[in-house]
């Protein structure tokens, strides 16, 4: 880079900053070094893909703002400069690289910001534990709907979404709570539209996993204790199902005995009649025929009670035949189930307390159970098709005694509760919500070693810090524009959710950096963070300022158009990372420089 004592305008004061931030991180080398198919024309293939993260991280609408906004973004040389860019493509050139990326290629970008992110997210990691002891996860499940009458975005379905059935696509998000940074985004993962959130829980948990390198410790016990009781059960079941096979082998025997009575009867009858149209006689009352019809009528009637007895007998064994399948089946998961948790925990000497909020969508009996199993504190709500609601309310008494949780809610809960459909027993929560003249009532579930009912405010609190990734996905569609899919290609789709979930934890670790190396920052950023993510993105990005360059990075100036003018601050390529000490590893504390 040479050094220029002359200053430059750009109208993306925080682009250029972050810039330099990439730098630090690694990042534009990353992505300078990606292998990609296209041709170089006027820009380089990486360059285009570069600029696309640029427009999110600018929080661009759609694809041509690129060159088409009130401050075009492929005007800006300094922005580019900042980023190691000669200059920036038109939006066009953009969206032809996006069209013609392979899924591999996509893929390969995106493992590129999981190892970008991965020393970060780890430090967080440590520092959770280190704290509060635990780490908060909270997943959840967003639409991303388009035109209901298009057909050009590929594997599109209609599915509910932003409450109402539409077009488009699921992105299934795992955040964390982030000691310093407040949430981290750990996975996202695009679905067609018609995906239900219960399906994909362990999918969500695994990814999380994947991503922090740590994962709580199975309970096993429960495992061996769940397959035991399902022996029990195996046994009496077996038991029913011998007793049902003999009286349906019994039933069987009678309607044999009854179909040979009436077979019998019926010929008796036909012989009769043959001799009596012989001999000219007429049939009384009491003659001998008459009495053989009568049998045949009492073994023909009999005969439809025993085929009836019959079915009732292969019913009930068909019944129980199909319980049997059952319990074996689930123990067949379970001891599967068991063998893999066992192998998990043998493979993870440091396991790590995890908490996990989940809203109703998720809260299925199969995926509590689960979850449950898989180690994790579970705060979550029924799924809809439970009547909990209505149980719980038969147990509210006049006299019971609520307590108030918030300003408008109340609670009421019982430790330890049989649930239908969870193998274990759960804490049970009944809430009441004031709006206005109306009264709503929903109910809340937990499973862990917290007292919960002991401190109804701080469950009540606990979970409702789930509405954080709630917020996050908020952010993603105001802030970084989701609600515009600005691409169509299968592969673009793809790396726009990665880059947009990338750009949310990279404008935090950005604002943390500025922060720690900037003492003359402008006023509103005096500490780490404290320039809210959308400001900074639909503000500061979008202010003016000088840039002078030197050796060390560059010199911002705001302008006195900018909302920070006479503010100036130093953006320096440097980054002294010191990391807290990872689970049973050492580490080097190092300072890094960028070229």
């Amino acid at each position: 880079m040479s050094d220029s004592i002359f200053p430059s305008l750009t109208p993306h004061a925080m682009l250029v900053a972050w810039g330099q931030y990439a730098h630090c991180l690694g990042l534009i080398a990353e992505l300078e070094a990606m292998p990609l198919h296209q041709k170089t024309v006027r820009h380089r293939p990486q360059t285009k893909v570069m600029e696309f993260l640029v427009a999110i991280l600018g929080g661009l609408a759609h694809l041509k703002d690129i060159s088409r906004a009130a401050h075009p973004l492929d005007q800006d040389r300094e922005v580019a400069r900042s980023w190691g860019q000669p200059a920036w493509a038109d939006y066009g050139g953009v969206s032809r690289t996006l069209s013609g990326l392979t899924m591999k290629e996509a893929q390969q970008i995106a493992h590129a910001l999981d190892r970008i992110s991965q020393p970060l997210i780890d430090r967080e990691v440590v520092l959770a534990w280190r704290d509060r002891g635990k780490m908060v996860l909270d997943c959840d499940l967003t639409g991303r709907p388009v035109s209901n009458t298009s057909t050009t975005y590929p594997d599109a379905a209609f599915g509910y979404m932003s409450d109402g059935v539409h077009l488009g696509y699921q992105a299934a998000m795992v955040s964390m709570h982030s000691p310093t940074y407040g949430r981290l985004w750990l996975s996202v993962t695009p679905h067609p539209g018609d995906v239900i959130a219960c399906r994909l829980a362990e999918e969500l948990v695994r990814q999380a996993e994947a991503t922090v390198q740590r994962r709580p410790r199975r309970r096993t016990e429960l495992l061996r204790r769940r397959l035991q009781r399902l022996r029990g059960r195996r046994h009496g079941l077996v038991q029913q199902v011998r007793r049902a096979y003999h009286a349906r082998q019994g039933a069987q025997e009678r309607l044999t005995e009854v179909q040979n009575q009436a077979q019998h009867w019926q010929e008796q009858v036909a012989t009769l009649e043959a001799r009596y149209a012989a001999q000219g006689r007429r049939e009384k009352a009491y003659s001998q025929l008459a009495q053989a019809r009568q049998k045949l009528r009492v073994r023909q009637d009999r005969l439809g009670r025993r085929e009836n007895e019959l079915a009732r007998a292969e019913r009930r064994l068909d019944r129980y035949l199909s319980r049997l399948a059952t319990c074996r089946g689930e123990m067949d998961g379970v001891q599967r189930r068991l063998e893999r948790f066992e192998q998990e925990n043998r493979s993870n000497p440091t396991p790590l307390p995890m908490v996990l909020r989940l809203d109703a969508g998720f809260g299925t009996p199969e995926n509590i159970t689960l979850l449950i199993e898989m180690g994790y504190e579970v705060y979550t709500k029924p799924y809809g098709r439970w009547n909990l609601v209505h149980t719980l309310k038969e147990q509210v008494q006049e006299e019971t005694e609520w307590t108030r949780v918030g300003k408008n809610a109340e609670m009421v809960a019982w430790p330890a509760c049989p649930v239908e459909g969870v193998p274990y027993p759960v804490d049970l929560a009944l809430e009441r919500f004031y709006t206005g003249q109306t009264c709503r009532y929903s109910v809340l579930i937990h499973f862990g070693a917290e007292p919960v009912v002991e401190r109804l405010p701080a469950w009540f609190g606990t979970y409702n810090g789930h509405q954080s990734v709630e917020a996050g996905i908020k952010e993603g569609k105001q802030v970084f524009q989701m609600h515009h899919l600005k691409v169509r290609a299968r592969a673009a789709l793809y790396l726009q959710e990665r880059f947009a979930t990338f750009a949310a934890n990279f404008v935090r670790w950005a604002a943390h950096w500025l922060a720690t190396q900037c003492p003359q920052r402008p006023e509103g950023w005096q500490g780490p963070g404290a320039l809210p993510v959308k400001e900074q993105v639909q503000v500061a990005a979008h202010t003016s300022a000088w840039v002078i360059w030197n050796e060390q990075g560059c010199l911002l100036m705001f302008t006195e158009h900018s909302i920070f003018a006479g503010r100036s601050f130093q953006v320096k390529r440097e980054w002294v990372y010191q990391p807290v000490l990872p689970f049973a590893k050492s580490c080097v504390f190092s300072t890094i420089r960028a070229p």
